[in-house]
C-alpha cells in the first residue's frame, strides 16, 4: 500500500534517523517518517506515502518547535506549500538535510545514528563510538561539484528529496541553483559564471578545485563528440565518454595536497570530496595502526579499494610490502603514479572479490602481521571480498565506510569471524547532510 493520505495527524518527532528524517509514532503505532523535523517538536503532518509497518509525510505545520532549531542558510533547504496552507515543508533542492540544526548538534545527532545502526542492524551491543570528528569548515568544504543542466543551459541539481522520499517532489527535474553552500570558494565563485547552450547532450557536468585553487570542468556525455564551449578562464576542461577522457583545455589531472603530500587525480577517479577531513582520517589510521613489530619482522598492509593512494603513500614507508587492489581503470593509473617513489608496492587491477582469494595463501607470510585498510564504496564489502578476509586473517582492520548500515552489516560478519570492534570514529565529511563517514578499528 502506498498512497497519499490527506487525513491529518499531529505527532511528537523522537529522534533522527539515518536518511534525514525525523521519526514519530502514528496513533496506531507505525513509525512515521519526515523531513525537516527535530527531535523533541510536536508538528501536523500529512502523510505522503503508507506501508503496512510504518508511513512517510511532510509536515504542515511545526506546533511546538525545538528550541535548536535555527534557520537555514539557504534558499534552496526547502520550499513551503501556498499561503493558506500550513507550514507545507518540502524538499527544495534535496542536497542538505540539517541546516534546521546547529553544526555542534549535528555532530551529537550523526554520533547516535551510527551507533542505532550498529546496535539495530548488525547487533552489536555497546559498540564504543568516539565523538564525531568535526569538519573545520562546515560550510564550502567540498572540492568536487556536480550539477546537472537545465533546458536553457543553466547549471542545477537533480530535484533529489530524501532517498526514502515518495510524494515529495517530481524526481529527475533539474533545479536551477541560485546559491549553494557547499562547494569550495573557488568552485563557487566560478559557479555563477558557468551558462551553457540550451539543450547541450551533457549527462553531468562537474567541477573540481585542487592545490592553488586550480579547477577542472569535467563534462560527461554518451556521444564521442566533444561539447564546443567558450570559457576564458584559465582552468582545465576535460571530456568523459564512456570512461574515456579527452582533454579540451590544461590538464587531465589535478594535484590535491593532504597532510604535505601531493596526489595527483585524473578527472575520473574518485578522491575524498572534504580535503581537510581527508587529512584527519589519514592522521587517525596512522595513530591507530601503529605496528608492533621487531626489527627483523616484516610486516604487510593491504589496501583493498585503494583509489588512487590516499592511504597507501602514508604506510608505504611503514611497511615491508604495501598492497592495493583497485577497480578503477584511472584510480590506478594515478595510484602508480603517486606511489612511484616507493619499490615496496604492488598493485592489483580488478575486483576485491575475484583479486582477494587469488591472493589467499600467495601473497602473504603467514608469520608476518597483516594489517588491512578497507574503503568500499556505499554497497560496502562483498561476501566473498569479506570471506577471502577471514581467510588472509589479518591483525588489524581499518574499515572505512561511508554508509553506517552496510557497515553495521560486515562488522556483524567481521566480529562472527573472530574479530572484536575496538571503537568506531565518526568524521563530518558531509555537513549539513545525513551522510556518515567513519573508521573501524577491528583486531583479531
Amino acid at each position: 500500500m502506498s498512497s497519499k493520505n490527506n487525513t491529518l495527524h499531529q505527532i511528537t518527532l523522537e529522534k533522527l534517523t539515518y536518511g534525514g528524517e525525523a521519526m514519530g509514532r502514528l496513533s496506531d503505532g507505525r513509525a512515521v517518517f519526515v523531513p525537516f523535523g527535530l527531535p523533541g517538536e510536536t508538528v501536523r503532518i500529512q502523510l505522503t506515502q503508507e506501508k503496512q509497518n510504518f508511513a512517510r509525510g511532510e509536515i504542515l505545520e511545526i506546533l511546538k518547535p525545538s528550541p535548536d532549531r535555527i534557520t537555514p542558510k539557504c534558499k534552496h533547504f526547502y520550499s513551503l506549500l501556498p499561503a493558506g496552507e500550513g507550514l507545507g515543508m518540502r524538499a527544495a533542492c534535496g542536497g542538505c538535510h540539517y541546516q534546521n540544526l546547529p553544526y555542534e548538534k549535528q555532530l551529537t545527532a550523526k554520533a547516535d545514528i551510527l551507533r542505532d545502526q550498529l546496535q539495530r542492524i548488525g547487533k552489536i551491543e555497546n559498540p564504543i563510538i568516539q565523538p564525531t570528528v568535526a569538519s573545520p569548515d562546515p560550510w564550502n568544504y567540498r572540492n568536487h561539484v556536480q550539477f546537472h543542466l537545465t533546458d536553457d543551459g543553466k547549471v542545477g541539481y537533480i530535484f533529489s528529496p530524501l532517498p526514502s522520499g515518495e510524494g515529495l517532489g517530481v524526481r529527475g527535474r533539474v533545479i536551477p541553483i541560485e546559491e549553494c553552500h557547499l562547494p569550495e570558494p573557488a568552485i563557487d565563485a566560478f559557479r555563477d559564471d558557468l551558462q551553457f547552450e540550451s539543450r547541450m547532450n551533457l549527462e553531468r557536468v562537474s567541477l573540481r578545485s585542487g592545490a592553488n585553487d586550480d579547477l577542472m570542468l569535467i563534462l560527461e556525455s554518451e556521444t564521442e563528440e566533444t561539447p564546443e564551449l567558450e570559457i576564458e578562464a584559465d582552468i582545465s576542461i576535460v571530456h568523459i565518454y564512456e570512461e574515456h577522457p579527452v582533454v579540451i583545455a590544461g590538464s587531465n589531472s589535478l594535484t590535491i595536497q593532504v597532510l604535505g603530500k601531493d596526489f595527483h587525480v585524473s578527472a575520473p577517479s574518485f578522491f575524498q570530496v572534504n580535503t581537510k577531513m581527508a587529512e584527519k582520517m589519514a592522521q587517525h589510521l596512522i595513530t591507530n595502526l601503529q605496528l608492533p613489530i621487531t626489527n627483523n619482522q616484516s610486516a604487510t598492509l593491504l589496501d583493498i579499494y585503494c583509489g588512487v593512494g590516499l592511504f597507501s603513500k602514508f604506510f608505504a614507508d611503514k611497511y615491508t610490502k604495501v598492497i592495493g587492489i583497485e577497480s578503477s581503470q584511472s584510480a590506478c593509473e594515478d595510484f602508480a603514479i603517486n606511489l612511484d617513489e616507493f619499490d615496496n608496492v604492488e598493485l592489483y587491477e580488478g575486483a576485491a572479490e575475484e583479486i582477494l582469494p587469488a591472493l589467499v595463501g600467495h601473497a602473504f607470510s603467514v608469520t608476518d602481521p597483516i594489517h588491512i585498510i578497507l574503503d568500499p564504496p556505499r554497497a560496502g564489502i562483498d561476501k566473498f571480498a569479506l570471506d577471502a578476509i577471514l581467510q588472509i586473517n589479518p591483525q588489524v582492520i581499518a574499515y572505512v565506510s561511508c554508509d553506517p548500515s552496510t557497515l553495521a552489516r560486515d562488522a556483524a560478519r567481521l566480529i562472527k569471524g573472530g574479530y572484536t570492534l575496538q571503537h568506531v570514529t565518526p568524521f563530518d565529511l558531509f555537513p549539513q547532510t545525513y551522510h556518515i563517514e567513519s573508521i573501524s578499528i577491528f583486531t583479531r
